[in-house]
């Protein structure tokens, strides 16, 4: 039941993006597999804090998906693993190193943040935007000549958490209104939101095509050019108010991004 309560899918799916741009960036063998032990154990903690502080909410939304919600595990239970996960984070992260481990704590503390209380406020896109781009400086600082990542690099990584804000969201906005969780995205509404998605990702990409020096390559273009063909042609295309298309298309522009920072991994720093 706690395997699927920690939001498992995402959690691998981010560690294995950062463990792969790790690698990407020179850190070995070793240094990639602190950072990928880090960061699952601090996506574990902010997934079960999820569950553990929605633990009403879903109940009364009838979140089926969620053992918290149908009664199978005991929101303590999330809340007791989410502390324990948190606490293996903190000598995992700081195996990097003080400023790489400190980089990757602040971000999985913006998860939290998020969780317990900016979820409900305006403010909401801001802890993804700090957690997913704290990423690529928890990868940097931990080099053998620690360096801040390069702008682009942060930006895209920022960018890709507000995109995963509102792709997280889109499915769930009249749930979530009707339980008084009032985050930017569901004050914008669905129709904004739709749109938003995939154009979020979108500047992701463009930043990682037009941020590094030098001139842009083939694949950067082609990469490019099919991000921007599949983000309108996600939104765009006629379909119903929970079209499960924006959220593809997002999903499909958002892994070319990610596809991108590996390839200029070497200069990220």
């Amino acid at each position: 039941m706690l395997l699927r309560s920690c939001h498992l899918e995402p959690a691998v799916a981010v560690t294995l993006f950062v463990t792969a741009l790790a690698a990407a960036a020179g850190r070995g063998a070793a240094g990639s597999a602190a950072v990928a032990a880090a960061v699952l154990a601090g996506q574990l903690s902010v997934g079960w804090c999820n569950d553990a502080a929605d633990a009403q909410r879903d109940t009364a939304c009838g979140r089926g998906d969620k053992p918290v919600a149908t009664g199978e595990l005991p929101p303590l239970a999330a809340a007791v693993a989410a502390g324990a996960a948190l606490t293996l984070c903190v000598p995992l992260s700081l195996l990097s190193g003080l400023a790489a481990g400190a980089a990757h704590l602040g971000g999985v503390a913006a998860g939290w943040v998020y969780n317990l209380r900016w979820k409900h406020t305006v403010l909401s896109p801001l802890p993804y935007a700090a957690g997913f781009g704290s990423l690529p400086a928890f990868v940097t600082l931990g080099l053998p000549s620690p360096s801040w990542p390069a702008w682009w690099a942060l930006t895209a990584g920022g960018l890709l958490g507000v995109g995963a804000h509102l792709v997280n969201v889109l499915p769930d906005i009249e749930d979530d209104l009707e339980t008084g969780v009032r985050g930017l995205p569901q004050r914008l509404g669905r129709p904004a939101c739709r749109w938003l998605a995939p154009f979020v990702m979108l500047a992701a990409v463009g930043a990682v095509v037009a941020g590094p020096p030098g001139a842009v390559r083939i694949p950067d273009w082609v990469l490019a050019v099919s991000a921007g063909a599949v983000a309108v042609a996600g939104t765009a295309l006629p379909t119903g108010p929970r079209s499960r298309w924006p959220f593809r298309a997002a999903i499909v522009v958002a892994g070319m991004a990610v596809t991108l920072l590996l390839l200029r991994g070497p200069q990220m720093a």
